[in-house]
């Protein structure tokens, strides 16, 4: 059997236990309150400030909107810009394959001959009368000198 003082001593550590739990219960709870109270003041600041920022977002839209309606409006009284192509002069020279052909034909010259006329290569002449190219814009003077030659000229020019 047990004598009242250890029974008195056994009870007195059950209650401790049961003082001990309640207690570090009660400082659970605690501080789940302060972190609660915390972390909800730092939430409002985000929700406070996220709610500035669409307003300003939407302001901007509106800004925005605002402005290219005056654009629309203010292109609807000018013209709409026409893009200029310039004509070329009366005097541009011109390249026919078929021309070109006939024009060394006409002259009794072989197409080395005729590059060399022109100051271009005998592949040239081949290709241009093929139709395989044509002559580069800085080209075509010569050939429409060479129009104007008679027969005697160009060989003379050859020193044939």
């Amino acid at each position: 059997m047990q004598t009242c003082s250890e029974s008195c001593v056994i009870e007195i550590q059950l209650n401790l236990q049961l003082e001990m739990t309640t207690f570090a219960n009660q400082l659970k709870y605690e501080i789940a309150r302060i972190a609660k109270k915390e972390t909800r003041a730092e939430t409002q600041q985000l929700k406070k400030a996220s709610a500035q920022y669409r307003s300003d977002i939407a302001a901007l839209k509106r800004h925005i909107a605002a402005l290219e309606a005056t654009v629309k409006k203010l292109s609807k009284g000018q013209p709409k810009p026409v893009l200029k192509v310039e004509k070329e002069p009366a005097t541009a020279l011109r390249f026919r394959a078929g021309g070109f052909a006939t024009l060394r034909k006409k002259l009794g010259l072989s197409a080395e001959q005729m590059g060399k006329l022109i100051n271009v290569s005998a592949q040239s002449v081949y290709h241009w009368e093929a139709e395989k190219s044509r002559p580069r814009a800085s080209q075509l003077p010569a050939i429409a000198a060479a129009r104007k030659l008679t027969k005697k000229e160009a060989w003379a020019k050859l020193g044939l």
